[in-house]
């Protein structure tokens, strides 16, 4: 049978074999110059037999000439004894005019008697599938790179077997470490490691066998140069046993877990002061009440507001400032610090007796007057001071800064610049623990329906109400016994107690969720006041942009009144936030204008819509012809900006005429509508757009 096989093994067979493996034969007579190609090779390139002209030469004038050198170089190193044979990959000219890759592989099969060579055979195979695979991977790989590159991102493995570890250039950069090669030491990672982490971290880079999760780690290691650096590193284990291997990536994360403590740091401190901030200070004031006596300090400044009226913002930072660095300086063991917003300040002090609270507070009282208030001013500053002893683990922290904040209280009413310990029995009716309770009471209101809002118009001399359809929101609360809290009571309470933002972005978001359909229909504009604190809120126009996107809002439709006192409180704050009302057209009011020495740098600073006069020029304009002068100045400069006037206290018909003949739109006041509820106004104006679109 064997000898029969090699019977049948002739042209035929091998011929069928080379059609089957797809392989060109090429046969080249040195002497004669003649090649031989083989019809495999022509059907390859896409040609029958005899289609191609025969020349010594042919495979050269297919060759891609950017190939050629390379190509006639392999044959002339195999010729000249250099190379065993000769493999070349190359480019021919398919019929069609594109191009193939083939892999040419021959060499030398007879010589004449002196060994001279005088005839080559090959063979040339089609890769271009594997060469374009190539070419894909290649794609992959550069993105790979290109991403590793961009993240930072070092490669290490670890061969179990043969105990050596191979790092990545960028590894080496991570840890510093100066080579040629990407074969370390194998202990060398661990000599990085800090003393602290190294032990954990070491667990984390043994994966258990057979495990195909990657595990996370992040730890610390030690430069050379002494330099701490934070990592990250994510560990798999490959293969199986002694033969696996562990496979990792390493990033410096250093920068990240600045930026992390950073904003840890900001989340936590007051930025102009460096102090803790009110939510801070509460949640510490929460873990000492737990944890036994202590007492509670409320400091308030006096004169601030006039030091900012006087010498402007610039100066009430420095200010500021400097009292927070005179606090610190005061602080005992243990005690914490915290500006609550605005002028006011608060500390702790574990384990506080009487006479150790009179110490502190006497010192504090001197470090505030002698504050470093720069040169833009004489003035000095004071403090108001009120003392808590909380000894009772169920106070809450509202009850103790409320019980502090009385004793402030008694103290200015007392003369200021002092200090006072809270008395339950003295407590004023208006603050201390009430205060607190309508506080809580006020949250409570905004989620159980007792928070209602109201409107006011605002009317125009001489036109009806209808023309402009603008309202100022109100707001007002219904006590859980059924009374009406006067806004007074728990707006004023709301800002004492840190809860004025939330309470005004309650009421921006159910007056535009409420009555979305009426402003997208332009039946009226509705103003909101903002508080000092909702104005330094970093994130207030994402709320508002938020809610507008919800509702459906037109940015014209709605506008905000500040007041001078939220203004100064944080002045670039209020600037900024002119800014971008402006960049959406929201309407702008400063309100209670005239009433601070300042009153006409705000309105240089702020490019504001409207301007409401304060009322104590109004209530008495009938009979102080100084009144009637500065609300003539106001309305005139006002014309002169562009800007609409607004009056309020206007209580009678002679006030009214004056301010009719004056030009100055109405505002709050006997002679106008009362505040109603919402809803009752927005009734009426969707019925007057409704019955004007139908009259035309």
């Amino acid at each position: 049978m064997a000898e029969n096989d090699k019977k049948n093994r002739n042209g035929t067979f091998w011929a069928r074999a080379l059609e089957r493996a797809h392989l060109g034969v090429w046969d080249w007579d040195i002497a004669s110059g003649e090649c031989f190609y083989s019809a495999t090779w022509a059907r390859m390139l896409g040609y029958q037999e005899g289609e191609l002209a025969a020349s010594s030469d042919l495979w050269l004038q297919l060759t891609h000439p950017d190939d050629r050198e390379r190509a006639l170089a392999s044959g002339d190193r195999h010729i000249a004894g250099l190379s065993d044979s000769i493999e070349t990959e190359l480019r021919l000219r398919h019929k069609d005019g594109h191009w193939i890759w083939v892999l040419d592989r021959g060499g030398i099969v007879e010589r004449d008697a002196e060994g001279l060579p005088t005839r080559l055979m090959g063979v040339q195979t089609d890769i271009s599938r594997q060469k374009q695979a190539e070419y894909q991977l290649e794609q992959v790989n550069a993105r790979f790179r290109l991403a590793l590159a961009a993240s930072g991102t070092g490669i290490w493995h670890y061969d179990i077997a043969t105990n050596k570890s191979y790092w990545d250039s960028r590894t080496r950069d991570i840890f510093g470490v100066v080579a040629d090669s990407d074969e370390v030491t194998a202990g060398l990672w661990h000599t990085f490691l800090h003393p602290d982490d190294k032990a954990a971290t070491e667990r984390a880079h043994q994966p258990p066998e057979g495990s195909d999760s990657v595990v996370a780690s992040q730890y610390r290691i030690i430069k050379r140069d002494g330099e701490i650096r934070h990592v990250e590193s994510l560990v798999r284990f490959i293969g199986a046993g002694a033969a696996g291997q562990i496979l990792g990536t390493v990033r410096d994360i250093t920068e990240d877990k600045l930026r992390e403590q950073e904003l840890a740091y900001a989340a936590r401190h007051d930025a102009l002061t460096g102090l803790l901030n009110r939510a801070a200070f509460d949640r510490l004031l929460a873990g000492h009440i737990a944890a036994g006596p202590l007492a509670v300090f409320y400091v308030d400044l006096d004169y601030f507001k006039a030091l900012n009226d006087f010498a402007g913002h610039a100066a009430g930072d420095l200010a500021l400032k400097s009292v927070a660095r005179g606090v610190v300086g005061c602080l005992p063991a243990l005690a914490q610090a915290a500006r609550l917003g605005g002028d006011e300040f608060a500390l702790l002090v574990p384990d506080c007796d009487a006479a150790q609270a009179e110490r502190l507070a006497v010192a504090l009282l001197a470090s505030v007057r002698n504050a470093d208030l720069g040169s833009a001013t004489s003035r000095k500053l004071a403090a108001s001071i009120g003392i808590a002893f909380v000894d009772d683990a169920s106070t809450t922290v509202a009850d103790a800064l409320a019980c502090a904040d009385d004793a402030c209280y008694a103290a200015k009413a007392a003369g200021r610049n002092r200090f006072a310990v809270f008395s339950a029995e003295t407590a004023s009716g208006s603050g201390g623990l009430n205060a607190a309770r309508i506080a809580a009471d006020t949250v409570d209101a905004m989620e159980d329906g007792r928070l209602k809002l109201f409107g006011q118009e605002i009317h125009l001399l001489g036109h009806a109400w209808d023309k402009i359809r603008h309202v100022e929101v109100l707001a007002r609360m219904i006590g859980r016994n059924g009374r009406l809290v006067p806004p007074g009571e728990f707006i004023p309470v709301a800002e004492r107690f840190g809860i004025a933002s939330r309470l005004d972005r309650w009421i921006i978001r159910t007056a535009l969720s409420q009555h979305g359909a009426a402003l997208r229909a332009g039946a009226l504009t509705l103003g909101f006041n903002l508080s000092a604190q909702t104005l330094s809120d970093p994130l207030l126009w994402d709320f508002v942009d938020g809610v507008i996107e919800e509702t459906g809002v037109p940015h014209h439709g709605i506008g905000f009144e500040i007041t001078e006192t939220a203004a100064v409180t944080n002045f670039d704050a209020a600037e900024q936030f002119v800014r971008k009302a402006r960049e959406r057209r929201c309407r702008v009011s400063l309100d209670d204008f005239g009433a601070g020495m300042s009153s006409f740098e705000y309105l240089r600073r702020f490019p504001v819509d409207t301007i409401k006069i304060d009322g104590s020029f109004i209530e008495h304009i009938a009979e102080s012809s100084f009144d009637r002068e500065i609300v003539s100045a106001i309305t005139s400069i006002a014309r002169s900006l562009g800007c609409s006037v607004v009056a309020e206290k206007i209580e009678r018909q002679d006030m009214l005429d004056i301010l009719r003949e004056m030009g100055v739109a109405f505002g709050q006041g006997f002679l106008l509508h009362r505040p109603e509820p919402l809803e009752a106004i927005v009734a009426r104006a969707s019925v007057g757009v409704e019955s004007d679109r139908r009259k035309a």
